[in-house]
């Protein structure tokens, strides 16, 4: 029996909810899987709890049993480029595992030293998805993710403000207005620019059809642990530019040229005109997304998850 801890169940469609809800498809031919927001105290054998900080009350009682049962937590983001450096309980959280499950390969470096050998890293992985025909109108960029200071929506929007004059670069942008105060900018500037749509919150399926149709994907977070959506464009064949943050270098690796700086919307908006102006750009791109594309396959998470359960179940806390 398997405790799969999320802080984020369906209804807010994010990154930790799709990572439990892939996770309990994986593991349910060889274990019995139990997805709960927060551990009910009914036995199970061993805990896989997403969210240092926000899993940190689960993750804490299921410490206190005896006999001790393993403890696998997953550093999904903002609790190991945030949290951990701050937060008690973050910080109780590492010390209480008994394995530390990153999300890139870069990962472990950013865990505290006297951490580290816990570590396994996991890439998140999705389908094979075909690259669909995109027209030579126009440049379509793509963002999604709801809008919230990690994700830096900011730039992107200054971005646009700032391509304002070329009506060969359109921008599409998903995502649920978390932070109200972003979701005005976003609705007041499609209002403003016609070459600007703020689509709101999508269903997963919507999602990745727009990020199959798009020729690139624009990722501007500035907190990040392995993103989703970056996956998702990878296999879908769509290029990605990106954040210069740990999480994003970690998927798309240190030799990309798709990077701006977090915050620089100068430096997105030259790498869009890239994309539009220099016939090479985009094919460079989608080679070198290519390569990196079998890090994200199902089965090579899938037996990351295989081998990360038999040793805490063999080896015991």
């Amino acid at each position: 029996m398997v405790c799969l801890v999320t802080p984020a169940l369906a209804l807010a469609n994010n990154g930790n909810w799709q990572t439990a809800q892939r996770w309990a498809r994986m593991l349910a031919a060889d274990y019995e899987v139990r997805l709960v927001q927060h551990w009910d105290r009914r036995a199970a054998d061993v805990m896989l709890a997403l969210h240092a900080r926000r899993s940190a009350a689960s993750i804490s009682a299921w410490a206190e049993q005896t006999p001790r049962r393993p403890l696998a937590v997953v550093l999904t983001g903002t609790d190991l480029y945030r949290d951990i450096a701050v937060d008690a309980s973050a910080q109780c959280s590492l010390a209480l595992a008994d394995r530390l499950v990153v999300l890139h390969e870069g990962a472990p470096a950013d865990v505290p030293a006297e951490y580290r050998a816990k570590c396994v890293v996991c890439f998140q992985s999705t389908g094979l998805r075909c690259t669909r025909p995109k027209t030579v109108r126009h440049l379509r960029a793509l963002m999604v993710g709801h809008l919230r200071s990690e994700k830096d929506p900011a730039t992107y929007l200054a971005a646009v403000r700032m391509v304002a004059g070329r009506n060969d670069i359109l921008l599409d942008h998903i995502g649920a207005p978390l932070d109200a105060a972003l979701g005005d900018q976003a609705r007041a500037l499609a209002a403003a620019q016609p070459h600007y749509r703020w689509l709101g919150a999508l269903p997963h399926r919507a999602a990745l059809a727009h990020i199959q149709r798009a020729h690139v994907l624009v990722h501007a977070s500035a907190i990040e642990g392995g993103a989703h959506v970056v996956m998702e464009a990878v296999r879908s064949g769509t290029p990605v530019l990106a954040s210069r943050i740990a999480g994003n270098v970690g998927m798309l690796g240190r030799g990309y040229n798709g990077y701006f700086e977090p915050g620089d919307a100068a430096g997105l908006c030259r790498l869009l005109a890239r994309c539009r102006d220099d016939a090479a750009m985009l094919p460079a791109l989608q080679a070198q997304c290519v390569v990196r594309a079998p890090l994200f396959e199902p089965a090579r998470e899938r037996e990351t998850l295989r081998r990360l359960l038999v040793d805490l179940l063999e080896t015991g806390p």
